[in-house]
């Protein structure tokens, strides 16, 4: 009996160690290239530690970790969803921090000439044939940002019946690499990985809520010593930052 008693101790040691040396990070879509190239590097340095990063909008990110989802972080694309889980009592609120921010920019494929103006006296509606590809206007961080400019500049009304919503703004990327969809409005990381599309111009800043994107553990996370560490190595380190900063993002302000 006591002998097995100490197997089962052994055992359940050894089943805690292996979770504790896994990360699971849920990142917004648009953090997939960075994060990935971080991941590589963090795990490179610490070779016994295994992160898992699973990707999409932060909408249904969030809606996956409050359906009981195992995750240690949660990396938003905007404020509204962290604060959703601080709601819900699954992120303590003193962990969330906002630490990049982003642009938003309108792009088509290459092989179109579409004319660009942010100005609500020019008649975007008529700048281009086809359809308009953003996140979904009322769930996916890019498609909310995408919607706030579109009223701000007075086009949505005049866009009705064009609009295409993806799940995440990767997904809006693609349509607009396909030609699928003749403009999209994507963040400007999202534009600069692709080489089949360009960047028509930019929305003000003041179109929009600030495009921040904050990161915080998980309640689960806070009990998570290598989820810990990975955090601070993603809020931090040099590496992480400067890999950032390679692709587009701006560095907390």
């Amino acid at each position: 009996m006591i002998k097995r008693m100490i197997l089962s101790a052994a055992l359940l040691t050894a089943v805690n160690l292996s979770h504790a040396d896994t990360v699971k990070v849920y990142a917004a879509a648009s953090l997939t290239n960075a994060m990935n190239d971080i991941v590589k590097i963090y795990e490179k340095q610490k070779p016994k530690t295994d992160v898992v990063a699973i990707y999409g909008a932060s909408s249904a990110l969030a809606k996956q970790v409050e359906a009981g989802a195992k995750s240690d972080v949660f990396f938003s694309a905007d404020l509204d969803w962290m604060n959703y889980l601080i709601q819900k009592q699954i992120v303590n609120a003193n962990q969330a921090k906002p630490i990049l921010y982003n642009q938003l920019v309108l792009i088509s494929p290459k092989n179109l000439n579409i004319p660009f103006k942010a100005d609500s006296n020019f008649n975007f509606a008529k700048a281009f044939h086809g359809h308009l590809c953003t996140g979904q206007m009322e769930s996916v961080p890019a498609g909310k940002y995408a919607k706030q400019s579109l009223i701000k500049l007075n086009w949505l009304d005049s866009l009705k019946g064009r609009i295409v919503g993806t799940d995440d703004v990767r997904s809006a990327l693609a349509f607009v690499e396909r030609g699928e969809c003749e403009a999209g409005i994507v963040y400007k990381t999202d534009a600069l990985i692709s080489q089949k599309v360009k960047i028509i111009g930019t929305f003000p800043e003041n179109s929009h809520h600030p495009i921040v994107y904050p990161i915080a553990l998980t309640k689960q996370g806070e009990q998570n010593t290598e989820a810990v560490q990975f955090k601070k190595f993603v809020e931090t380190n040099p590496q992480a930052k400067a890999v950032f900063k390679k692709y587009g993002f701006s560095i907390g302000r």
